[in-house]
C-alpha cells in the first residue's frame, strides 16, 4: 500500500471510529492503579507487584471532563428460558461429560450425581444419559466491562501498534521467546497471531495476561514457575506456553460472546460447579470476559474479576475507557452480504463436506462452511484443482495455511468485510499484497494449517472482526446457494431455486455442488 493510500485508509479507520462511538465517559488517569492483584488478595496501592511499573497508554479519546453516559445502551438482552424439566441425551464422538454440562448449562457434579456414574471419565457413543434440571445460585453482575468492539479484532485495533505498546513494558512478555509450529516468536508476534487467527482484541488479551499473571509489570525472577508455564492459570501440559494458552483465552472470550449474540445461554458455570444466571442488561463484550472468567474462579474471584476492580481496572489503567473504543452499532442493521460465488472453478463438482460451524477455534460464531475437492480418495491427499476467490478483494496475508482476502481493500483486516479461505496449501499460493479478481485462483485446497482429517477449503465471512455466522440472520449466499443451518454444528443445507444440497462428511450425489 502506497503512502498516500494508507493515510486515506487509516483516515478512514479515524473516522469510523470516532465519528460512529457514541460512548462518552471520564478517561481512567494513570494515576488509578486499576486491578493488579490477584483474587483474595488486599487491595492494591499505586505501586504495581514486581519490579517495575507497566507504562499505561492512554490514547487521544476526549475532554476527560465529558459526562459519564451509560456504556453500551442496548436493550435488555432476551434471555433464553431456563429448563424446568430434565433431558435425555445421546453420547456423541469426541463428547465429553464436561462439555455436555457446560453446554447445558449444569455443574459436573450434578450430571454425576443424576446418571449415578462411577467413572465420569469413560462413556460410550450412543450412551444415553440424564441432563438434570440446573440450580441456579443468584443472578450474575450487570456491571458492563468492555464494549463490543473492544473483544473483537475490529476498527479500533487497526489504531494499536502491538508491538510500539510493548515497547513500553518492561515485564517478563517483552524478553519471552517461544517456538509455534516451528517458528521461533516473541511475546509480541504471539499476541498479535492470537489476536489475527481468533478475532480477538489485542488490547483486550494484553489486559487479560496482565490480570491472570502479571507479565507486563513483573520479571521472570517474580512469576514463578506455574505463572510461566501457564500464565492464563489453566494448568493443562497440552496448554503450556503463551500461544496455547493465550489461544485458550481467546477461544473462551469468542465463546461467550457468540453464545450472547446466539442467544444461546442463560446461565454461567463457574470453576466451582456454581450456576449463575447470566443479567440480561449486560452485552456480548462482557459476556465473553464474564464466560472466560467463569472456567477459571469461584463465585467471589469471578465476581472480582468481573467487577470495576477486576480486568476493567486492568485494561483502563493501560488503555483509559474501555467504552470510548466503542463502534456502535459494530455490525449495522441494514448490512448485506457483497456478492459471492463458490470458492473454486465452474464446471467441477466439488463436495460440501461441512454446514455452519465455528469460523476458528470451536468458540467463534459458527461462520464457516466446508468444500473439498473431486477425488477418488479420502484423507489428507494432495490436489491440482483450484480454490479461487468468492468476490474481489486484496490479499492481505497468506501463511500456516489460512488466505485473508480484504473486501473493501482498505488494507485493514479490522474493518469491513474480510474472507477467510483456510488449508490453502503454500505450493502456488497467491501472494499478500495481490488483488484478486472473483473466479482467480488462490491455491490449492489441503490439510495445512489447524486441524484436518481430509482436504478442503474452510470459507469463512467477517465483518468490523465480527465472525459472521453462516446460519442465522445475516445469509450466506454463494452463487444463489443460500446456507442453512439445523441447529448442529457441521450439518446444513445450501439451497438455491427449489434444490437442496446437504452437508456429508465425504463425496457422493448427496453432497455435490458446483456451479
Amino acid at each position: 500500500m502506497n503512502p498516500s493510500t494508507r493515510q486515506k485508509a487509516l483516515s478512514l479507520v479515524y473516522a469510523t471510529l470516532f465519528a460512529v462511538s457514541i460512548a462518552c465517559a471520564r478517561t481512567v488517569q494513570p494515576d488509578d492503579p486499576g486491578s493488579w492483584w490477584m483474587p483474595g488478595q488486599s487491595a492494591p496501592t499505586t505501586q504495581l507487584p514486581g519490579e517495575v511499573t507497566p507504562t499505561p497508554f492512554l490514547p487521544p479519546t476526549r475532554d476527560p471532563n465529558a459526562p459519564l453516559l451509560t456504556p453500551t445502551p442496548d436493550d435488555p438482552h432476551q434471555m433464553p428460558a431456563m429448563r424446568t424439566e430434565p433431558e435425555q441425551y445421546v453420547i456423541q464422538p469426541g463428547d465429553t461429560l464436561g462439555i455436555i454440562a457446560q453446554r447445558y448449562g449444569v455443574s459436573l457434579e450434578e450430571m454425576i450425581q443424576a446418571n449415578e456414574l462411577a467413572n465420569p471419565n469413560i462413556l460410550e457413543v450412543g450412551q444415553v444419559i440424564t441432563i438434570p434440571v440446573p440450580t441456579p445460585q443468584g443472578l450474575g453482575p450487570n456491571f458492563k466491562i468492555i464494549p463490543d468492539s473492544e473483544l473483537v479484532y475490529g476498527p479500533a485495533s487497526a489504531l494499536f501498534n502491538v508491538e510500539a505498546f510493548l515497547k513500553t513494558q518492561k515485564g517478563y512478555l517483552t524478553q519471552y521467546r517461544e517456538e509455534v509450529e516451528g517458528k521461533q516468536l516473541s511475546g509480541t508476534q504471539i499476541i498479535q497471531r492470537v489476536a489475527q487467527e481468533y478475532s480477538v482484541s489485542p488490547r483486550l488479551l494484553v489486559s487479560v495476561l496482565q490480570y491472570q499473571s502479571g507479565w507486563l509489570s513483573q520479571n521472570e525472577s517474580d512469576l514463578g514457575q506455574g505463572k510461566i508455564d501457564y500464565p492464563m492459570g489453566i494448568r493443562d501440559e497440552w496448554r503450556k506456553g503463551l500461544y496455547r494458552q493465550l489461544s485458550w483465552a481467546a477461544n473462551n472470550l469468542n465463546r461467550g460472546y457468540y453464545l450472547w449474540r446466539a442467544n444461546a445461554s442463560s446461565t454461567w458455570v463457574l470453576g466451582d460447579g456454581s450456576v449463575v444466571p447470566i443479567a440480561a442488561t449486560i452485552n456480548a463484550g462482557t459476556a465473553g470476559v464474564q464466560h472466560m472468567f467463569a472456567n477459571l474462579y469461584g463465585r467471589a474471584d469471578w465476581e472480582q474479576a468481573v467487577g470495576p476492580e477486576g480486568l476493567f481496572a486492568v485494561y483502563s489503567y493501560f488503555f483509559g475507557y474501555p467504552f470510548d473504543y466503542a463502534i456502535e452499532p459494530l455490525i449495522p442493521i441494514d448490512l448485506r452480504q457483497p456478492p459471492m460465488n463458490l470458492p473454486f472453478e465452474p464446471n467441477k463438482a466439488w463436495a460440501f463436506t461441512g454446514g455452519p460451524h465455528s469460523g476458528w477455534g470451536d468458540g467463534s460464531a459458527w461462520a464457516a462452511l466446508d468444500f473439498a475437492p473431486p477425488s477418488d480418495q479420502l484423507g489428507c491427499i494432495p490436489s491440482n484443482d483450484w480454490v479461487t476467490a468468492a468476490a474481489d478483494g486484496l490479499i492481505l496475508r497468506a501463511e500456516d495455511g489460512a488466505v485473508i482476502q480484504d473486501l473493501d481493500g482498505d488494507g485493514y483486516e479490522q474493518t469491513g468485510w474480510v474472507l477467510l479461505y483456510m488449508h490453502v496449501e503454500s505450493r502456488e499460493r497467491v501472494s499478500p499484497g495481490t488483488t484478486v479478481k472473483q473466479g482467480e485462483r488462490i491455491g490449492h485446497p489441503s490439510c495445512e494449517g489447524g486441524f484436518s482429517s481430509g482436504t478442503h477449503v474452510h470459507l469463512a465471512r467477517r465483518y468490523n472482526g465480527e465472525w459472521i455466522p453462516a446460519d442465522q440472520t445475516l445469509p450466506f449466499i454463494l452463487d444463489g446457494w443460500v446456507s442453512r443451518g439445523t441447529g448442529k454444528e457441521y450439518d446444513g443445507f445450501l439451497e438455491k431455486e427449489g434444490h437442496e444440497v446437504e452437508a456429508y462428511e465425504g463425496r457422493s450425489s448427496v453432497n455435490a455442488i458446483q456451479y
